[in-house]
């Protein structure tokens, strides 16, 4: 070729530069012998001329053919998918990877990323603070505003859907997005919206919408259902604030009143079961008391018969003893002419142990450092007269005894 010429550059004898009508002239008989187009004349050299240069036109249909052909090859990254139109109608899809189709105008090729996540925000262009209240305003269960602003993440499952089942599919998307959470928010109460089901809010809706987008067949799979906010709308913010405090005073009560309960519940039945078994306990003493009793009774029945007199001085003499060992005693001397009318047993018994003496038994004789021997002779001779009855029924007893 031309700039492969080894007088390329070379200055002519004026010392100018290369004439170009030579260099053309030398560039078609190159071409001329490479592919030996020449037009057998016999006339001069114009007719020469014209048969190279009609041999060098020749290879331009050649060369725009490659070109053609070579303009098929295309090449399909990761992550995307290949969608071949023939004649605008579809073909085929193809893999990663290099590929070719028939040229255009024969065929054509849509490079589609299928497997780019794409996002639609819902309620709010690119930051929260930048509401769209036509789109966040929703109307719950019981009739309450909400302010939510969410976004939808997805990816596609059909590139051929998303090019040709839809005129413009980010529309349909935050269209079945806004229709698919208006209606979950409307089927629920304000404050499970807010609060406790959020969750479960944004997993209803994306079920949803993704129902939505498989019967209008857009070829879109929902990856993901993001609440980004939710509030009750600014006019009455302060108004919900109190409510809200409210309530978790309400909660808080609550959970102080479980408190004191399980604490009273379980001793008021601890209370209850040691009353039942002191009760139970009483009940059992009682019984064994009443039979214990009568049991008793029963022996001393049968001694009684043996012996009535003696069973009946003892069983008095026996009750007598059990009376007075629990009460004072005052003895009262009025027969007798004495200054002193009255004799305290008991005082004298106490007096008589803290002195570090024995406690002498009802009907012996008493008597205290400070009392006159003078107060003693009429309780020494009841003394002396129980002691010897009490002699009387222990011999009667060994009597009746076989």
């Amino acid at each position: 070729m031309a700039w492969n010429d080894p007088d390329w550059g070379k200055k002519n004898n004026n010392g100018g530069p290369p004439d170009l009508d030579e260099l053309w002239r030398r560039f078609n008989q190159k071409l001329n012998d490479r592919f030996g187009g020449k037009i057998p004349t016999g006339g001069g050299g114009s007719t020469g001329g014209r048969g190279k240069f009609t041999g060098g036109l020749g290879l331009v249909p050649v060369l725009v053919a490659l070109v053609w052909f070579g303009s098929g090859f295309y090449i399909v990254d990761a992550g995307e998918r290949g969608v071949v139109l023939r004649f605008g109608k579809y073909v085929e899809n193809t893999m990663p990877g290099p590929r070719w189709h028939i040229p255009y105008p024969i065929e054509s090729v849509e490079i589609i990323k299928q497997e780019q996540v794409r996002t639609v925000e819902v309620g709010y262009r690119n930051t929260v603070k930048s509401k769209v209240l036509k789109e966040s305003l929703m109307l719950t269960d019981d009739e309450n505003i909400i302010d939510i602003q969410f976004a939808v993440q997805y990816t596609l499952k059909s590139p051929e859907d998303f090019l040709f089942n839809n005129r413009s599919p980010e529309e349909a998307v935050m269209g079945a997005a806004e229709t698919a959470i208006r209606e979950i928010v409307g089927k629920n109460k304000m404050d499970f919206v807010l609060y406790e089901g959020r969750e479960a809010v944004a997993a209803a809706a994306s079920k949803l919408m993704q129902e939505i987008l498989d019967r209008y067949k857009t070829g879109i799979s929902v990856s993901k259902v993001t609440m980004q906010n939710a509030q009750p709308p600014e006019q009455v913010q302060a108004a919900f604030d109190d409510a809200v405090k409210a309530g978790q005073d309400r909660e808080r009560q609550k959970n102080e009143g479980q408190a004191y309960a399980n604490d009273v519940i379980p001793r008021a039945r601890g209370n209850a079961s040691r009353l039942l078994q002191e009760s139970d306990g009483y009940k059992q003493r009682v019984i064994a008391n009443a039979q214990g009793d009568a049991s008793r009774f029963k022996q001393v029945v049968t001694e009684y018969s043996k012996a009535p007199k003696v069973t009946r001085d003892r069983m008095y003499i026996d009750a007598m003893q059990q009376m007075l060992s629990n009460s004072s005693k005052v003895l009262v001397d009025q027969k007798g002419g004495n200054s002193l009318l009255y004799l305290p047993l008991d005082k004298l018994i106490q007096a008589s142990g803290a002195n570090g003496g024995a406690t002498p038994e009802i009907g012996a004789p008493v008597k205290p450092a400070a009392t006159p021997d003078v107060l003693l002779p009429q309780a020494a001779a009841e003394s002396n007269a129980t002691a010897r009855t009490r002699e009387a029924f222990r011999s009667r007893d060994r009597e009746v005894r076989p």
